[in-house]
């Protein structure tokens, strides 16, 4: 037999064997920053209570306050440090670092150029020793001082992870400016950090933070294209791009323009969106962002001009803001509305529909779509109620819709499952319950999400998906006709005999668990 094909000498490499190790190189027992070893995948709890050990409780107790958890103590989306990554990437002239395990760099990264980032992710490994003696942070450090160059970034962001958060890496001893070059430091923490949604708002706080700042040390650079020659309305919340250009269109009669959009794409838009008469907060739950406008004396303006009745109150509400007279905003809105109310009738929507996400604009969506005559009995959205968000839930609990913040994806599944809607749009498992149902699904973000959904141009833009994916209702019950019979959960595939089912093992895991939940239960009283 010949001997093996190899491409390298790393067969060749020593292997020290020792004590087993986690996540992160972390030793099983010897670190108790780590949760018992067991690194990013320790229970939520373990992981705060190490956290607040290492003295990050300040930050928690903001985040506790900005993002009141939910029914569960883990995000159900993808991981949040997701959402600032990808806010810093999106950034020009802005350098990404993570510090965190290995696998949620990788996963991290992957997810990140998959959705289309075309530059690299900076990684400050660990181990066990570096992160317990303190060295973690001085490799941090010593890379930022590497990465600092001026010719080619004005910030770098350094993001960490849950075990760093949870160990107590002090990002706020790194400077706050190396060589020029800005340096902004975040906990992005899965314990902390509800949805990744709501990580975009832990960045764009802290970079607004240091914009705020530097604009009261002193001038500051204008943006690239220029000053507006007129009072401007920030716009708060990623969308899709052609809305702020609609939404320009909807301020030109009341003299206003549009402003930046936050989050920025470049560091420079930070001082013109300080710099505004207004804030029009589209995604409701930038909680951090809002804090830094109301510090610089900025109104903020809730909901958004979808539909009818949505672009009447709002710029209504932008009126009030400015101070504007009564005439005028009536001019702009008779100016649109009859173009959105045709366009609405236009393209009618006929069929009961179990809307949720996790992107934070869910009950806009929900509003366009009744106006557009479909039957939404619910509404779900991963993001929590904040006083922006009021104006959409009292709109829709008036239209008989039921509104649940914090929705969990039990609560999802059970109101499609009850209802049997003729579409369900959800995120990924919600879309895929229903269709094992043989109910129509749209995936809210890829789908729904990435339209227009402002003025004329966002009235009657769901109409074609929407009912296409409803006239599919036939097709979803002919493949689950096709189909009956080849199993489900366990007995999923096609058998020749009866497959071997160990349900002793589900319930003795599933005691494991439940004990585990009374000691923390516990643990809590005492």
């Amino acid at each position: 037999m010949t001997e093996e094909v190899t491409y390298d000498t790393a067969h060749r490499a020593q292997v020290i064997e020792g004590t087993p190790r986690g996540q992160g190189n972390a030793p099983m027992t010897a670190d108790p920053a780590l949760g018992d070893g067991m690194g990013c995948h320790a229970g939520a709890a373990e992981m705060e209570t190490a956290a607040r050990s290492a003295g990050k409780s300040e930050i928690l107790d903001q985040y506790a306050k900005d993002y009141p958890q939910g029914p569960h103590d883990k995000p159900q989306s993808m991981c949040p440090a997701f959402g600032s990554l990808r806010v810093g990437l999106r950034m020009r002239r802005v350098a990404t670092v993570l510090s965190g395990s290995a696998c949620c760099v990788y996963g991290l990264t992957f997810v990140s150029h998959f959705y289309g980032a075309r530059r690299s992710v900076g990684y400050v490994p660990f181990s066990s020793e570096t992160l317990v003696t303190g060295k973690l942070f001085e490799d941090i450090r010593e890379a930022v001082h590497e990465l600092a160059d001026p010719d080619r970034y004005d910030a770098i962001v350094v993001t960490n992870l849950c075990v760093p958060t949870a160990s107590g890496v002090p990002l706020r001893l790194l400077p706050d400016e190396i060589n020029g070059v800005r340096i902004v430091g975040i906990d992005v923490p899965g314990f902390g950090v509800p949805t990744h949604a709501e990580a975009k708002d832990v960045l764009a706080g802290a970079m607004l933070n240091y914009a705020r700042k530097e604009i009261m040390a002193g001038p500051v650079a204008a943006p690239e294209g220029g000053l507006s020659d007129r009072p401007t309305v920030t716009l708060l919340g990623e969308m899709f791009p052609a809305d702020p250009i609609v939404i320009g269109k909807l301020l030109d009669p009341l003299g206003l323009a549009c402003g930046p959009v936050v989050p920025c794409r470049e560091w420079r838009e930070l001082y013109a969106a300080l710099d505004c008469g207004a804030v029009a907060a589209i995604h409701p739950f930038y909680t951090a962002a809002m804090r830094e406008f109301d510090a610089a004396g900025r109104p903020i303006v809730g909901s958004a001009p979808v539909g009818h009745d949505g672009t009447a109150a709002w710029l209504a509400n932008i009126g009030d803001a400015f101070g504007l007279p009564a005439d005028k905003v009536a001019a702009a809105q008779n100016m649109f509305l009859p173009a959105i109310k045709g366009a609405l009738a236009g393209a009618p929507i006929n069929g009961t529909i179990t809307l949720s996400g996790y992107e934070g604009s869910e009950l806009l969506v929900a509003r366009l779509l009744i106006e557009s005559g479909a039957n939404i009995p619910y509404v779900g959205t991963a993001c929590a109620k904040t006083k922006q968000s009021e104006a959409d839930r009292d709109w829709l609990e008036s239209k008989g819709v039921k509104v649940k913040f914090r929705a969990s994806l039990e609560d999802d599944c059970a109101a499609m499952e009850a209802i049997r809607p003729d579409l369900a749009i959800g995120t990924t498992p919600v879309v895929q319950k229903a269709k094992e149902l043989a109910i129509p699904g749209l995936y809210f973000t890829n789908l729904i999400s990435a339209r227009p959904l402002m003025g004329p141009a966002g009235a009657g833009s769901l109409a074609q998906v929407v009912n296409s994916a409803i006239a599919n209702k036939g097709r979803m019950a002919s493949m689950r006709e096709f189909f009956e019979g080849v199993g489900e959960g366990d007995t999923a595939g096609v058998w020749e005999g009866e497959p071997n089912l160990h349900p002793e093992f589900r319930e003795a895991h599933q005691k494991k668990l439940d004990k585990k939940r009374r000691a923390e239960k516990a643990e809590e009283m005492i």
